[in-house]
C-alpha cells in the first residue's frame, strides 16, 4: 500500500467532500481516503498494483474538482 497527500480546492464544503469521497471509494485500488475540512487536505491509501497517482487526480479533476499544491 501507498498513501498520496493532495488537497482540492473545493474539499473545505460539504457537497464536494461527498462527491471527492464517493470518486474515490469507487475506484478500484483506494483503500482508504481522509478528508481535513480545515485546508482540504486529502490523505489516500491505494494500492500501487492496482492504481497510480496520476489516474487518482485524473479523476478527481475529470470531476470537476481542483488540485492545489
Amino acid at each position: 500500500m501507498q498513501d498520496m497527500t493532495i488537497y482540492v480546492k473545493e474539499a473545505v464544503n460539504e457537497q464536494p467532500i461527498q462527491t471527492l469521497e464517493t470518486i474515490l471509494v469507487q475506484m478500484n485500488g483506494i483503500e482508504r481516503a481522509l478528508v481535513d475540512i480545515e485546508d482540504g487536505e486529502v490523505k489516500i491509501t491505494y494500492n500501487e498494483n492496482q492504481i497510480n497517482q496520476e489516474k487518482i487526480k485524473q479523476k478527481i479533476q475529470q470531476h470537476g474538482l481542483h488540485l492545489s499544491e
